[in-house]
């Protein structure tokens, strides 16, 4: 015989399993972005996440990490410079550019006592590069429009969270870096920006969208959910600079006047259109010419045009 406690025990576990059905877990969408302003723009996604999925952001300090991350599946999506993206598609990796992330963000920045008043005047000096990056590849096209080649600066290799510090230090004597290494150093009264880089008929193209190319192929349904919460992320954070300089603040630790300074030389993008093709073709045809990559990629798959929201 039952005593009454069993009896309303046995009755609440039958109530729980009728009216509490176990939910759901909102899927993860993991998505890898470097330690840069303008590649904050991940950073906003949670606040235009659709039902049922949930954004997990994974910082890479190099552009060639975050373009690996994509090619092994690590993310599901990542932003890194296009020039890491078409030295991997270049080798027939996966890695398919789906949107781009932001242009600009880039400068030539020199030492303020080194003397160096003119591009010309690099020769010779200790100049930052990280190899593998846009930067490198717009530096090299500008030292080929002055006549010159790296072999005429003492190339040191810098990562861009070290720039503003190397320069500092007097490890070097300029650095071609990316925002906000830049606008540290000019805040701080010890560098002074030379140029910013965007002459070339590449012009302000920078970091991309990508994803592997599976993902694409198997599921196109999240690729335009993720594009539509991209669009939506980046047109919020060009619209509301103080969030953009919050965000900053809380994910980089940057101050809101160093913040500011380099969010002036950022432009947050989203849409693929044919100038944005034909610039990151042009792009790729410096790389082939400089031999960084061997052969063109694939631009028919590298590059998925039609895909935005």
């Amino acid at each position: 015989m039952f005593s009454r406690r069993t009896l309303m025990t046995a009755l609440a576990v039958c109530t729980l399993g009728l009216s509490a059905p176990a939910q759901a877990q909102d899927k993860v969408i993991k998505v890898g972005t470097l330690k840069l302003i303008h590649g904050i723009t991940p950073y906003f996604y949670d606040q235009f996440t659709p039902a049922g999925y949930k954004v997990e952001i994974v910082p890479f300090e190099t552009p060639t990490d975050g373009k690996n991350a994509v090619v092994t599946k690590s993310v599901d999506f990542g932003t890194f410079g296009l020039a890491a993206g078409t030295l991997g598609a270049a080798v027939g990796e996966p890695v398919t550019i789906i949107a781009p992330q932001s242009n600009g963000g880039m400068a030539i920045v020199v030492k303020k006592d080194a003397g160096i008043a003119a591009f010309k005047a690099l020769k010779g000096k200790r100049v930052g590069i990280l190899p593998g990056t846009t930067q490198e590849a717009v530096f090299l096209e500008r030292l080929k429009a002055e006549g010159m080649t790296i072999k005429d600066v003492q190339s040191v290799r810098v990562s861009f969270s070290e720039m503003a510090g190397a320069l500092e230090r007097g490890d070097v004597d300029a650095y071609v870096g990316a925002e906000p290494g830049p606008s540290i150093s000019v805040s701080k009264g010890v560098g002074a920006v030379l140029e910013l880089p965007y002459s070339t008929p590449a012009g302000s193209i920078n970091m991309v969208m990508a994803t592997h190319a599976d993902t694409l192929k198997n599921d196109p349904e999240l690729v335009r959910k993720f594009l539509q919460m991209h669009k939506s992320a980046t047109e919020f954070a060009n619209a509301n600079r103080p969030a953009l300089v919050q965000k900053a603040g809380a994910v980089l630790g940057l101050a809101p006047a160093i913040a500011n300074l380099a969010a002036d030389n950022v432009e947050l993008v989203w849409k693929i259109d044919d100038a944005y093709v034909g610039r990151a073709k042009y792009y790729g045809s410096l790389m082939l010419e400089r031999k960084q990559i061997r052969k063109l990629p694939s631009y028919d798959t590298f590059i998925a045009k039609g895909l935005a929201p």
